[in-house]
């Protein structure tokens, strides 16, 4: 973009989601931009990182931080403000927890993608819980995370503007931060999610299989119901998963672009148990034009038509899902109008609006600066 010189910031690559995926997205929207991060696993992440021009923390060095990155949390802060950005024009930060937080020279605007804020800060009480930490842990856990909520706080007056990735995000930024925002919502790759004319009798999770995620209702549902079941991830919670399942759910781990996109685009719909604040599957399946059934709330509010894109279940429990499932049996969708729907957050829209909005942004805070 012109001349400019811009960063990009992201709390940590160790795993691949849909904060992961915008990263992904930012860069291919400036190729030039460096990224900068707390860590990174080479070998977790997908080839296409490796392309790219990432500078770590010096937490990149201390043992085992790859599999065990969330007892280091303390360190975290202090990781991101080591960074040095002088030189650097703006900062476009990617964050739902520190990546926000970076020191930034005079003279260099900030512009912050919120993907939530500091999500275990917030909802304490539910991180505890879906967590399940030892009693050590959790004894010790409420003074680290009163300080890092203050951290917080503090921090958000680093950034100049704001992007939420939902308005769930947006009004928790109002909310926690006082801070005003736009949306923009995270970009899907419509071209490389496609319809196909045959369908199977299987329902399809892609997630990560962490505790919050609620794919243990997923798996009790379905045990009781007897339906298959394809469940794409991994994650921490993949064992007691496994313990839990029964022989007509098969878990496939993680997988490539070409074997995903063939488990969208046959599946009878996807399963979306959890509360996001966005949530990207539902819009990479509807981009293959299948249906997802999803807990009405967060994000899913705004990427589903109930009726049109899929459905809707009402309580976390095992029998609301399994009422949704059995009613979604005798429903029929229109795979163009459902990829028609996903079209309108396509990673070509995603890109667009970005670069306008960091344009404009910059030339905003030069103005305002210069008084």
């Amino acid at each position: 973009m012109g001349n400019l010189k811009i960063a990009i910031v992201h709390d940590y690559l160790n795993q691949f989601g849909g904060a992961e995926r915008v990263v992904v997205a930012l860069h291919e929207t400036f190729p030039e931009a460096p990224i900068f991060t707390t860590i990174y696993d080479k070998d977790g992440m997908p080839s296409s990182f490796k392309e790219m021009d990432i500078r770590m923390s010096f937490m990149q060095y201390f043992p085992f931080v790859m599999r065990y990155y969330k007892p280091y949390l303390i360190f975290y802060p202090l990781a991101i403000e080591r960074f040095n950005f002088k030189g650097f024009d703006v900062i476009l930060s990617s964050s739902s927890a520190f990546a926000k937080g970076v020191k930034v020279p005079e003279g260099t605007c900030h512009i912050c993608y919120c993907h939530t804020p500091m999500r275990f800060a917030w909802r304490y009480e539910d991180y505890i819980r879906e967590e399940r930490f030892g009693p050590i842990i959790k004894a010790m856990l409420p003074f680290v995370i009163r300080r890092m909520k203050n951290w917080d706080i503090a921090t958000s007056t680093r950034v100049d503007y704001f992007i939420a990735n939902s308005g769930v995000v947006q009004e928790r930024l109002k909310k926690f931060y006082g801070r005003k925002s736009i949306v923009i919502h995270p970009p899907v790759d419509t071209e490389k999610y496609l319809p196909e004319d045959h369908n199977d009798d299987y329902y399809l999770i892609v997630s990560r299989l962490n505790p919050y995620k609620r794919i243990e209702l997923a798996v009790q549902a379905f045990n009781e119901l007897k339906l298959p079941l394809k469940i794409v991830g991994e994650g921490s919670y993949e064992k007691e998963l496994k313990r839990q399942a029964g022989s007509n759910i098969e878990f496939l781990g993680r997988l490539g672009d070409e074997k995903l996109s063939e488990l969208y685009a046959r599946c009878k719909a996807l399963i979306f148990p959890g509360e996001e604040d966005f949530g990207i599957a539902p819009l990479e399946a509807a981009s293959a034009g299948r249906p997802t059934i999803a807990f009405r709330g967060g994000g899913a509010l705004e990427t589903i038509v109930d009726g049109e894109t899929g459905i809707f279940f009402d309580e976390h429990t095992v029998e609301s899902l399994k009422s949704a499932v059995r009613r979604f049996e005798d429903l029929k969708f229109d795979k163009e109008k459902i990829r028609s729907h996903a079209l309108s957050f396509s990673k070509k829209a995603f890109k667009e609006k970005i670069r306008r909005f960091v344009k404009e942004k910059y030339r905003e805070f030069k103005r305002v600066s210069s008084f």
